[in-house]
């Protein structure tokens, strides 16, 4: 049985991408928020354990899905394990280290990173395994997250840069600045918000299903002495591209506070 501890967000997008997926494999859901634990009952059909301990014990896959502050108190509130589990942490920022450190062998441990874009089944997961998780253990949950979207195998060294940049909040806050700006130039709300939703998402399915690399759509879109060409030289010219490497580079050091914490 998967057994996530943590009923937020992430979690309930997970449940939910699994089941649009159809999968059938028993799930249950430990949080101390009695509310949290009867929606996601109620909506999606999974088995709730308010008790940590009795949630633990029926884990045949762990799941810690709580924030980086908590993960130190929760693993010591769980204690030392007298048998062989496998346990996967959601938390951003908390390496493999300090998770063996907090609750090792025979805890074998892995990290993910997935998108809350998993509800619809077009998430993106990076995982990463410690050397004791078996072979058939890191197929089993490869496959799980597949069910939820793309997954890849990245080195720990390079979580932290994955999770700052496959955000799903980079398209929505481009598309809500984008079409905040389209209303200031006098566009209704849902024409803006059609316009720019076009701009992300439509062209970049069209970059990602054509055979055309990156480079040549920038080209072909910005013709010189043209409108895109203008607007692209003026946020350029503006910082765009140092705002973006700005915003990545706090994103990490989130990341390393995360992990000084846990």
């Amino acid at each position: 049985m998967i057994v996530f501890l943590g009923g937020g967000r992430i979690t309930a997008a997970l449940v939910a991408g699994l089941r649009l997926a159809k999968y059938e494999k028993p799930i249950l859901v430990h949080d101390r928020h009695a509310d949290k634990l009867r929606q996601l009952k109620k909506q999606y059909g999974v088995a709730v354990e308010p008790d940590l301990g009795r949630a633990v014990e029926q884990a045949e896959l762990l799941v810690l899905a709580v924030r980086p502050d908590s993960v130190s108190g929760l693993l010591r509130e769980i204690g030392p394990s007298d048998r062989p589990l496998n346990a996967i942490s959601l938390a951003a920022g908390i390496p493999l280290s300090k998770l063996r450190a907090r609750l090792g062998p025979p805890v074998r441990w892995a990290r993910a990173m997935p998108s809350p874009v998993s509800r619809s089944g077009c998430g993106l997961t990076a995982l990463v395994f410690e050397r004791g998780f078996s072979p058939r253990a890191r197929l089993a949950v490869s496959k799980m997250f597949e069910r939820v979207g793309s997954v890849l195998q990245i080195p720990e060294s390079r979580f932290d840069a994955f999770t700052v940049t496959y955000s799903s909040s980079h398209g929505y806050h481009a598309l809500s600045t984008l079409a905040r700006t389209g209303e200031k130039l006098g566009l209704s709300r849902k024409i803006a918000l059609t316009a720019a939703a076009h701009a992300l998402a439509d062209g970049i399915v069209s970059w990602r299903e054509g055979e055309v690399p990156l480079s040549g759509l920038l080209h072909e879109a910005a013709t010189p002495g043209g409108i895109a060409a203008a607007a692209m030289g003026a946020m350029d010219s503006s910082g765009y591209a140092r705002s973006v490497e700005r915003g990545l580079r706090a994103g990490m050091a989130r990341a390393r506070k995360n992990a000084l914490r846990g």
